[in-house]
């Protein structure tokens, strides 16, 4: 009898040294395991919940969710198309961004091949590189910012992917559309601008992006948007890239036939119109970075001005340690020792009540000494 290998044997180096994705904590799990009715700031959700008009175009096609969705997305690429003034043929859906994050690193990374971003850029694209067997390239960030002359300093011949994110996740700057031109002229023609523009909506910089131009350009770009922020259809996993007619054909025969379901679909159509929903959303956003401006100096603290949902607080304390006390007072938010920054919390705007909420119980916890490491 031959003797068995593992299946571990099987699977190369580089996916078996990947470090999982590890998502922010369920509220339901927080509540069941404390007996407390928690509040969630830490994953960069829309507190006022999805759009209205989704809610009520999913009750309308929950009837028909025993037939496949439409793999083309058509009649939301249509729309998708108008909204933006972007041919159909430069748009591609996705299970979120994060899918087509996936798809563009296993497309054009081969072993060997290089991609560059920032330290602190959005862990999604780390691990999508080393899943495809890319070499990770992670340049200095700063201020917490992207230092966009130095990674173009470091992009080589072997590099074919850039990713900037923008604004960024979790420090939550941005860099401008002047810069990201200057980015843009300097790359090789052999290498791709990934431009991850999830948190768009809440930005009010009057440099901020002309990133459709270089989809209109046809330049080597993929700008990626998402319904999961302010139309609030986390839940759903939807998002969507626009770029060149040839990478967005090379995405659409690589990804699942059925990636974006039909209720998602349907939902991110009526989202689109929901311009009520969207402002309301927006000036819950502002009004919430007003509070904590105006607050979070009080507790003693600095933040790193954020341009999207959420703030980036660097407390000079295991945050670890005050991740779990502020569970115990029922406010979830996220530690990010697992990006290597152990002294740092990023928390996102919540409603009016759950942001005083945040406040108060951050107030006790840092009243209270941590142990000397």
């Amino acid at each position: 009898m031959k003797d068995r290998k593992s299946v571990a044997e099987f699977i190369p180096p580089y996916i078996a040294t990947i470090r999982s994705y590890v998502p922010g904590k369920p509220i339901e799990e927080v509540e069941r395991e404390l007996g407390i009715k928690a509040i969630k700031l830490a994953s960069n959700e829309n507190p006022l919940g999805p759009s209205p008009k989704a809610v009520e175009a999913m009750k309308r096609f929950l009837t028909e969710s025993n037939r496949y969705p439409d793999g083309a997305g058509y009649y939301l690429r249509e729309k998708l198309a108008k909204y933006h003034s972007v041919p159909m043929d430069q748009i591609v859906l996705g299970a979120g961004t994060t899918e087509l994050i996936l798809l563009v690193a296993h497309i054009l990374l081969a072993p060997g091949d290089e991609a560059v971003t920032s330290e602190y850029a959005f862990v999604m694209f780390p691990l999508s590189v080393q899943a495809a067997g890319g070499q990770l390239v992670e340049v200095p960030m700063k201020d917490y910012t992207f230092d966009l002359e130095a990674i173009a300093a470091r992009v080589s011949s072997r590099t074919k992917l850039v990713y900037i994110a923008n604004p960024n996740n979790p420090t939550g700057t941005m860099v401008t559309a002047s810069a990201i031109d200057r980015l843009l002229d300097t790359l090789p023609e052999t290498t791709l601008l990934l431009l991850d523009e999830a948190y768009a909506d809440y930005v009010t910089h009057h440099d901020y992006t002309h990133a459709l131009d270089y989809v209109h350009q046809q330049r080597k770009v993929l700008v990626l948007r998402t319904f999961s922020k302010v139309h609030g259809l986390a839940g759903l996993r939807i998002g969507y890239g626009m770029g060149h007619p040839e990478l967005i054909a090379a995405i659409n025969k690589i990804r699942s036939p059925f990636n974006v379901a039909s209720l998602a679909q349907v939902a991110a159509m009526a989202a689109l119109d929901d311009t009520e929903h969207i402002q309301r959303s927006l000036e819950v956003t502002r009004r919430g970075m007003e509070l904590f401006a105006q607050e979070i100096p009080k507790l003693g603290l600095k933040f790193v001005p954020s341009f999207a949902n959420f703030i980036f607080l660097k407390t000079g304390r295991d945050a670890n340690a005050d991740f779990r006390a502020l569970l115990k007072l029922g406010v979830i938010v996220r530690s990010l020792g697992f990006m290597g920054m152990p002294q740092a919390m990023r928390v996102s705007v919540g409603t009016e009540e759950e942001n005083h909420r945040f406040l108060e119980a951050f107030k006790k916890v840092l009243a209270t000494p941590q142990p000397a490491a």
